[in-house]
């Protein structure tokens, strides 16, 4: 945005709309998102700058003496042009809207400085560090041209026509009406979303593919993954004589918008597809994974280690877990366990219940963020997840859904058939989940067709699958991404969606916040990476947290040939969807988000090895292993969680 003039100095309470620079032409507009924080996310305080000018005919209007006696006094301007957003300061005429996320003294009393003294928040701003002036960056970026940047320039150009606002209390004025009408809330909200699923900035000469993976043998792991995948889509292509997409028919399209809410009737015949791939293709490639920095090591700890992930990452123990969640201690109320029957309401349930009300009412993901890590009431817990991946359910969200639900009908693609397939040989098996197939095709056709989904690989070591269009004369003309979405499903995929139909029962509302779940944490459990919430790492962590602290069942189940990473892997690369009942896997992904990490699934892997130690040591193979791990739908998750972490010896 290119800035025309400013004001030269900082200008006191004044009488006339030349001195705030209304000589300037035109409406002039300046954003900017300041971040001041520590590195935790959690504690963020979020300024919004906003310059107003109205336009010179406007202000003739509103105050013709005053401006025609004036006009020609202060001429003081300086041109400024090449600023950025984040360097620009306006000594006049601010709307500021403070956005307070931080429950930490220090950064409260030092941000509530600063908004006292806006002139000195480019010289605090420099004093942060150069990691910090990047994610501001990214986020002014990302907020810029969004439906709630254009929602709030409209609204706080409303603002200015109202008779309350007055000219000496201007930036007041304007900041509580905003705050007021609740705008307030949802850009703070927005900034919290980005900050989330904003990707750490590494070196300021590194090259843009190591934001997505720093490591160079994670991301070759990945590409050769990737390859494998396409071979086996496009073989089944070619097997089948089927093409990647069609246009339906008009009868086939009338057809399909018919039964929409009943697709789970259609019997279509299956039989010659095949999933792309499976959990257990997967984990082969993750045992494969080797750092050539440690192959011709003679360090006797790389050879020895007992686990199938070869590869050295810095993991979490227990003692780092303990003081990194420390809500889920043994001195924390968790619902989970003393929402219990036999415990009276009075003791922890009715509080918790009405604190979470009060939540739900101001609005803030932050704090529902926190709130989640305690577990959700069953009633609440669909408000809060949407509060907190920030899904709404506004008129263009329902736009958006039946336009992706117009692209199913229009258009068959290959993927469908894997879709149709994996729903039906899981979902639709399920005790829990069977009654959701229709929801499940709805969601997933949809899914498969949002460009949007293709954000998430600017921050994924993953790359989407292009597909070369060829015209009639057979040559190739142009690379797209097939299928739209990037993300080819796999056997199980349909287990990601499944849960969250107990929640939601309006299939656009359901479809937004399974999406914000996918490119936020589910797209990690099935990628090569090195970030502390990916497979490789929680499948490491998993086999450290045994190795430690259960060493003799680990060498045991290794003696024996029932390595414990092949028996859980399918749990953790689920998030152990349709292994835990349903009522404790909703708790679970409570911590989840409440987290926000997938760290939790890896411990509660480990917790159940530790609860069925003692019959797993009678076992001499890895069938009867299997078998001793068939059934986790009797397990309750929040005592064996904080059993392990905070009753454990260390």
């Amino acid at each position: 945005m290119k800035y025309v003039a400013t004001l030269h100095m900082p200008v006191p309470k004044m009488k006339s709309f030349m001195r705030f620079g209304m000589s300037v032409k035109g409406m002039q507009k300046t954003h900017s998102i300041r971040s001041l924080t520590a590195r935790d996310s959690r504690n963020r305080f979020v300024t919004v700058r906003m310059r107003w000018f109205r336009t010179r005919t406007v202000m003739m209007r509103l105050f013709p003496m005053k401006l025609r006696r004036k006009m020609s006094t202060y001429r003081t301007i300086r041109t400024d042009c090449f600023m950025s957003d984040t360097q620009k300061v306006f000594p006049g005429g601010f709307v500021v809207i403070r956005l307070d996320t931080v429950l930490d003294p220090a950064v409260l009393q030092r941000s509530q400085m600063i908004t006292e003294n806006p002139v000195d928040i480019t010289s605090v701003l420099m004093d942060e560090s150069a990691e910090l002036s990047v994610s501001v960056t990214q986020i002014v970026q990302r907020l810029k041209g969004t439906h709630l940047h254009s929602q709030l320039e409209k609204q706080a150009k409303e603002c200015l026509h109202k008779p309350e606002i007055k000219l000496e209390t201007l930036k007041d004025d304007v900041r509580r009406l905003l705050k007021a009408s609740g705008w307030e809330r949802k850009l703070q909200n927005a900034v919290y979303r980005e900050l989330h699923i904003l990707p750490p900035s590494g070196h300021p000469r590194a090259p843009p593919e190591h934001t997505k993976e720093p490591l160079e043998y994670m991301c070759k792991a990945q590409v050769n993954w990737e390859k494998r995948i396409l071979k086996s889509l496009n073989s089944m292509c070619t097997e089948l004589g089927i093409p990647l997409a069609r246009k339906r028919p008009v009868p086939e399209q009338k057809e399909l918008t018919n039964k929409w809410n009943e697709m789970g009737t259609d019997e279509p015949d299956l039989s010659k597809f095949r999933p792309v791939y499976a959990p257990k293709d997967f984990l082969e490639v993750l045992v494969g994974l080797r750092n050539p920095n440690n192959e011709r090591s003679e360090d006797l700890t790389v050879r020895s280690h007992w686990g199938l992930i070869q590869v050295s990452l810095n993991v979490r123990d227990i003692p780092q877990m303990r003081e990194m969640y420390p809500e889920l201690g043994l001195t924390y109320g968790q619902l989970g366990i003393d929402d219990h029957t036999h415990v009276p309401p009075d003791l922890f349930e009715s509080e918790h219940i009405h604190i979470g009300k009060k939540v739900v009412s101001e609005q803030d993901s932050a704090a529902a963020q926190q709130y989640s890590r305690q577990g959700c009431p069953t009633g609440l817990r669909a408000q809060l997840w949407s509060l907190i991946l920030n899904t709404t359910n506004d008129p263009e969200d329902i736009t958006h859904y039946e336009q992706l639900k117009a692209r199913v009908i229009n258009h068959d693609l290959l993927v469908d058939n894997l879709i149709y397939k994996d729903v039906k040989l899981t979902a639709s098996n399920d005790d829990y989940y069977f009654v959701f197939e229709d929801y499940l095709y709805q969601v997933l056709l949809c899914f498969s067709r949002d460009t949007a989904v293709l954000e998430h690989f600017s921050y994924n070591s993953a790359t989407p699958p292009k597909s070369c269009i060829q015209n009639s004369s057979g040559s190739e003309q142009c690379a797209m991404v097939y299928p739209p979405n990037g993300v080819i499903p796999f056997h199980g995929f349909s287990m990601y969606v499944a849960p969250l139909c107990f929640l939601y029962n309006e299939p656009s509302t359901l479809y937004r916040v399974f999406r914000e779940m996918y490119i936020r944490y589910l797209f990690r459990l099935h990628s090569v990476s090195s970030h502390p919430s990916g497979i490789v790492s929680l499948c490491l962590q998993f086999e450290r947290l045994l190795q430690t602290h259960l060493p003799q069942l680990f060498y045991h189940l290794r003696e024996i040939g029932a390595q414990p990473l092949r028996i859980a892997f399918k749990w953790i690369v689920r998030a152990f969807s349709g292994y835990l009942s349903t009522d404790q896997l909703l708790l679970l992904w409570d911590r989840i988000l409440g987290c926000d990490s997938l760290e939790i699934v890896a411990v509660l892997a480990a917790a159940v090895f530790a609860f069925r130690a003692e019959n797993l040591m009678e076992v001499t193979s890895l069938a009867s292993a299997e078998a001793v791990l068939a059934d986790l739908s009797t397990l309750k998750v929040m005592p064996l969680l904080q059993i392990f972490l905070f009753a454990t010896s260390v």
